[in-house]
């Protein structure tokens, strides 16, 4: 079989088996339990499968994860490197990518939710798959600007946010403020307000707290609003997932 992925990164571990899977384009290498794949957007790959195999695939969009990079480690999201793995060897990584399989048969998002944090953490706290890029940036915001700027989005959540506003803290106009803080961000100015408000929403939700007093909160115009948001982003509603935390 031939593997192509155009439009974002994936991320593979072998749970069981793998031994009768070779990957035929780069010298019929095969797997084992626990051995770890990464495809990078874009990358191809051709397979021959002779036997049975368990295995987890976990698909990331290149924005999300720039965005979750950034994020993570405070860095610029143009530091981020993800170099093409075949059965790589990187146990931590590999568990993490097991409980999120262990997690989802099991309908437990919270501990998806946990797994998945734990997954980017590993892999980019493991220099051969995500460690320093030496590189020189041109553009992009300053770190202590950028960091500025995430410091004021999470001060001011609970209300309206103005490009505008943004734009003057940085010292630029809205248009340069919106393309830098993408370069940096790895997600537009909107998108990354966006999902500051749904993680504030998901942690609060861990409480007592009447959701329509979330929704204020976080800076969602009502109910509704957080609703339609939170299920575009979680997929889920915000009671479905109050409700999944409580059982668990």
């Amino acid at each position: 079989m031939r593997y192509e992925r155009a439009d974002g990164h994936t991320f593979s571990c072998y749970l069981f088996g793998g031994d009768g899977t070779r990957r035929i384009d780069a010298g019929s290498i095969h797997g084992w339990p626990g051995a770890l794949c990464i495809m990078p957007e874009g990358a191809s790959s051709e397979w021959e499968i002779t036997d049975t195999f368990d295995f987890v695939h976990l698909y990331v969009s290149d924005q999300e994860l720039r965005r979750l990079f950034s994020e993570t480690f405070d860095r610029d999201a143009r530091l981020m490197v993800i170099p093409e793995t075949t059965f790589g060897e990187a146990p931590q990584l590999a568990g993490a990518l097991g409980q999120l399989a262990q997690a989802t048969r099991s309908g437990d998002r919270l501990w998806a939710e946990q797994a998945l944090t734990a997954s980017v953490g590993h892999l980019f706290l493991d220099p051969r798959y995500g460690g320093e890029k030496a590189v020189t940036l041109r553009g992009g915001l300053a770190p202590v600007v950028r960091r500025r700027l995430i410091e004021f989005i999470d001060s001011a959540l609970h209300r309206a946010i103005t490009l505008q506003e943004l734009a003057t803290l940085a010292g630029l106009s809205e248009f340069h403020l919106q393309r830098m803080f993408s370069l940096s961000c790895g997600v537009s100015p909107h998108g990354f307000i966006m999902n500051r408000r749904i993680d504030r929403a998901r942690r609060m939700l861990e409480g007592v707290e009447p959701i329509a007093q979330i929704a204020s909160a976080c800076g969602f115009s009502s109910q509704s609003h957080l609703t339609r948001m939170f299920k575009t982003v979680t997929g889920t509603t915000p009671s479905a997932y109050r409700r999944g935390i409580t059982r668990s």
